[in-house]
Order: C-alpha cells, then structure tokens, then sequence
C-alpha cells in the first residue's frame, strides 16, 4: 500500500550552500500526488515542483529541481532520502525560500521528525520501477549503474586523497528499515580546502562545522570526529537514495556508484528511461511491499543523534 504523513512536519534551519533561514513543513498528500515542493515565498505564478528526475538542474553539490516558471528548490536529496527510506510515497513539502535546510547534514532530523508523527496507509497499491537490463553511465572516472535485482540494493565506493577519509566501500540491501538504522545519520563531508574555494565564490555560506564533517589531509575538524568509520561512504549512500528516490517511484534493482555524485546520478536516470527495454513498471503486491525501504521501520532502531 501507498503512505502519507499522519500530520505536518515542521523544520527551521539555514541553507547550506545559500546561508537563507528556511521554514520546511511536510504536509500530508492523496493518492497519487507523490512528493512535491510548494513555494510558500512564491505567491504568483506556479509555485509547486515535482520531485522528479526531469526537474533536475544538474549540479556536482546538491540536486535543485526547477519547474517550467523557472521556480526552484535545492539542496533536496537529505529530505527526499529520508521520505523514501520511511516509505513515504505522497506529500507536499512547504518551503518558503529556494533551499532545504540542512539542519545536521544528515537525514536524521527529517526521519525522526517523520517517525514521530507517524505514517498511514493509503487504500491503492505502491508501482515501483523493476529494472530489466544493466545501465551505466561515465564521466571523469566516475561511474553509476542500475542492475537487475529483486530488491533495492546500493554498493558504493569512494576514493578520496585526504588520509581521513581514503577508501571506502560498502553494500547494503535497503529492505527491513536499513535505510534509518544504517545511513541517516550520516552527515554531508568535505576537504578544508574545497570550504575555502566554495567561500571565495559565495558558496556553502549556511556550512559550519556542525553540519558538515570537514577534513584536512588526516586530520578530522568537526568537533566529535566522525559518527561511523565509513561515514563518508554512508554519506554517498544516502545521497544516492535520495537523488535516486526522483524517479518517481521505488526502485527494484541495484545501484552500483564508483566516486559518483548528484549529476552523475541523474543522468543515470535519464539513461535508464531513454533505454528501450531496460525498466518497467510493476505494481507491488504486499510480498512485493515488504521488500521496499521504509517497511520494517523500528523507531527504537532509529539514531538518536538528532
């Protein structure tokens, strides 16, 4: 079955990359809407973007959705993440500035703030994307692939120069509530050096040491280190979801990303839809339910570091 949020969410906080203070609220939505965000700020023209793959403006630092009024929100993939990973199918979300917040770098607010309102069922059946057929896409050395899998499988792997963060890999089946017991938590991460060049060009304003783990060569900057060793690889995983959570539907299949980011990941989904053949839809019987993220969701499971 499809879900809703029981009653609004609200959440306060900055932008990470514009420093703008933001009032976010999920609100509850009917079968069929599917998530979209609502400019509150907006109040002519069409103020509401679908939370789609085609309403991608790609960028290497966040996902922004833009729709055909040239109306923007980015800085998506953390709440987007933390819906599909509480098997949310259908909301509205309430913004009244062009950022998410970022709150603590991680989905972990967003999950907690979900759990504690609860979700309801919704009387018709989730239609989840069944991938058919391998799909890869490449630039600069990085990679991205969808796989032919029962369920919804993500393996990430990363290779970074600063010693604090080198390399790191990981596999997770996202069945069974894997999603708020193993990766939301996980906070956003970058180099010294790249806070420094994103200053100089007006860039991370909103970003601290609070909600960003910041590295130098070994050494870790944010206060408290880091939550998991692999946290960075956790991270990738996370903002993978949430961009993947754009297709408009749960995935059954297996994501593979090799130093991936948010373009590379959307450009797969354009190239998974383009391909003839490679995805169908297919709507998911209760067997078929149980296999997607966000059932099987234990609150007591859920981090308590938001």
């Amino acid at each position: 079955m499809q879900h809703t949020l029981k009653a609004p969410v609200e959440f306060h906080g900055v932008g990470l990359h514009s420093g703008a203070a933001a009032h976010m609220v999920l609100r509850p939505a009917p079968i069929g809407t599917g998530i979209r965000f609502r400019r509150t700020d907006i109040l002519l023209g069409n103020a509401t973007i679908p939370a789609l793959w085609d309403r991608v403006e790609r960028s290497p630092l966040c996902t922004r959705l833009l729709n055909e009024a040239g109306v923007s929100v980015s800085t998506v993939e953390h709440v987007m993440a933390a819906l599909v990973g509480c098997g949310v199918n259908n909301a509205v979300i309430d913004i009244d500035g062009p950022e998410v917040p970022i709150l603590d770098g991680s989905s972990a607010p967003f999950v907690r703030g979900i759990m504690e309102r609860g979700v309801q069922a919704q009387a018709a059946p989730v239609v989840a994307l069944q991938i058919l057929k391998p799909v890869t896409v490449e630039k600069d050395g990085a990679r991205a692939t969808l796989l032919p899998s029962e369920n919804f499988e993500i393996e990430f792997h990363i290779d970074f120069e600063d010693a604090a963060i080198g390399r790191q890999s990981k596999v997770l089946d996202m069945r069974n509530g894997a999603f708020a017991r193993e990766l939301c938590d996980s906070r956003t991460f970058c180099r010294q050096a790249d806070v420094d060049a994103m200053h100089e060009h007006g860039l991370a304003l909103g970003g601290t040491l609070e909600n960003a783990v910041v590295v130098d060569g070994d050494e870790v900057l944010s206060p408290g280190g880091f939550r998991h060793v692999d946290e960075a690889v956790r991270h990738k995983m996370l903002d993978a979801l949430g961009d993947l959570a754009l297709a408009g539907g749960p995935i059954l299949g297996r994501y593979v990303g090799e130093r991936a980011g948010h373009s590379l990941t959307n450009t797969l989904l354009r190239e998974l839809f383009a391909t003839p053949g490679a995805v169908r839809m297919v709507v998911c019987d209760g067997q078929e339910a149980e296999r997607l993220p966000g059932q099987g969701l234990v609150w007591a499971e859920i981090p308590q570091v938001a």
